[in-house]
């Protein structure tokens, strides 16, 4: 009787270029494939793994292998799972944040010492932190001399075709047991129900690796990195390959992306666009590089001065923030973009971002914290980074005296007014002079486009020349204090 490989799938629900798979399949045993429930995750991250497992479940089985669920402790569900199944091989692909690398180290140890296989591969980067790095062997604190660097290492590895076949183990286990037991994937209760708020993810998403495919193709096909400088910063047109959320939970890998896109042209040189692309693939890799090395990224600013910043208390300010109330159309656009898709623009982001921290001086930590709950692609390395970087206390950060106007962000970036229309449809009425100012407008102007003020659509909950005093001043008050 042949002992099974266990591959443990994480943040990589695929079959292809999947690296610790792949390495099952060349031992020639059967494989045992299991998924152990991520308890961290926000609300609509777990709308997502609900369908991404059902995906991967049914993909695995047209394979001949079985997807055993569990949920608990990680080393003790992987104890019994060994016992149960005789495994004596585990696999998996890596994690990049403190605690996953910490548990991780100590299971592989334990494992060792009761005499198993064990080994971690790369499945979710194009090249592992600790491989590109300065001159001096060190992290790199800023983005564009490490995108040099990458760029001069070449094209990453070729990515690797889903397996044939896979052996299984459940029939070799049927003599030990009648089966793996399994977790029921409804029993977990990942899908929201009273209410359900998951209609607007469900029409604008596919998850799963073939529908990771699907999209990065339409993408592709519709020569969407040739576009990619243009429009990327454009939130009502589609841009973007909206790859995020895949990418998050690994339906596809980067080392993917990235050859998909290479091939969409034929000389050495990459367009501007595509090379702009390539760039946002390589911030991904930048982002988990300070994930690796700066152990409370999610909570503390990199720039320690900012642990002495004047943060206000504002439980309302937070809440229309939230609910998309705010009275700055693109921001209440943005938010309720979110909430109702589970995705936001990049653009987007970075506009409601210096909202939230430099309108109504509130820590950029209650952002990242809403955005981990209600983002489908609630990344712990991007999502963090990302918030540091729009705060001005990160690597590479925007200064905070960058203090986005929210009006000339919409006026620059959804000129015409259609993404606000779309997403704030109150205001829909209202021509594009005012669409980004409402409170600009004359009472027959709104009373013709069925917009009451402080009634149908609120007034602005801050001015903006006030806040951006406001939050210079305070800039001021760390300055001095870190002289």
């Amino acid at each position: 009787m042949t002992a099974p490989v266990i591959v443990w799938f994480r943040n990589d629900l695929r079959l292809s270029d999947n690296p610790a798979l792949l390495e099952a399949c060349k031992a020639d045993k059967p494989v045992l494939a299991l998924y152990i429930l991520d308890e961290s995750l926000g609300g609509a991250a777990k709308w997502w793994v609900h369908q991404s497992l059902n995906a991967l479940g049914d993909a695995l089985r047209d394979k001949g292998c079985q997807l055993v669920l569990r949920r608990g402790d990680a080393a003790k569900v992987l104890d019994s799972v060994i016992d149960e199944a005789g495994a004596d091989t585990v696999y998996w692909n890596r994690l990049y944040d403190k605690a996953a690398r910490d548990r991780d180290a100590k299971i592989k140890r334990r494992l060792k010492d009761r005499g198993l296989t064990v080994d971690s591969f790369n499945g979710a980067m194009m090249r592992e932190p600790w491989e590109v790095l300065t001159k001096q062997g060190t992290p790199y604190g800023v983005f564009t001399p490490m995108w040099r660097m990458f760029w001069s290492l070449g094209d990453p590895s070729i990515p690797q075709a889903a397996p044939d076949k896979i052996r299984s183990a459940e029939s070799i286990t049927k003599s030990i047991t009648k089966s793996i037991r399994s977790d029921s994937l409804s029993d977990w209760a990942l899908q929201p129900t009273k209410p359900d708020w998951s209609g607007g993810l469900q029409d604008a998403w596919t998850p799963g690796e073939a529908g990771a495919q699907a999209r990065i193709r339409e993408f592709l096909d519709q020569d969407g990195p040739q576009h990619y400088v243009e429009e990327r910063n454009r939130p009502d047109k589609h841009g973007t390959s909206r790859m995020s959320p895949h990418l998050r939970f690994g339906e596809v890998s980067p080392r993917q992306l990235w050859h998909w896109a290479r091939e969409t042209e034929d000389h050495k040189a990459p367009s501007d666009g595509l090379r702009t692309y390539l760039q946002e693939l390589v911030w991904r890799e930048f982002s988990y590089q300070l994930v690796f090395n700066h152990d409370r990224l999610q909570t503390a600013p990199l720039k320690s001065a900012f642990l002495d910043f004047p943060w206000e208390n504002d439980p309302e300010g937070l809440e229309a923030w939230q609910r998309g109330k705010t009275g700055y159309p693109v921001v209440d656009a943005g938010m309720r973009e979110l909430y109702a898709t589970g995705w936001m623009h990049n653009r987007v982001r970075m506009i409601v971002g210096s909202f939230l921290i430099k309108h109504l001086m509130l820590p950029w930590q209650l952002g990242e914290r809403w955005f981990w709950d209600t983002l489908v692609d609630a990344d712990i390395a991007s999502n963090s980074a990302s918030w540091q970087w729009v705060a001005g206390c990160g690597a590479d950060a925007a200064p905070f005296f960058r203090i986005f106007n929210p009006v000339l962000q919409g006026e620059k970036f959804d000129p015409n007014g259609d993404y606000v229309r779309k997403w704030v449809p109150e205001l829909a009425g209202l021509p594009k002079r005012f669409i980004q100012k409402p409170w600009e407008a004359k009472g027959d102007v709104l009373r013709q486009a069925g917009v009451h003020l402080g009634d149908t659509y609120p007034q602005p909950i801050v001015d903006h020349g006030m806040a951006r005093q406001r939050a210079l001043d305070a800039f001021q008050h760390i300055k001095r204090g870190a002289a």
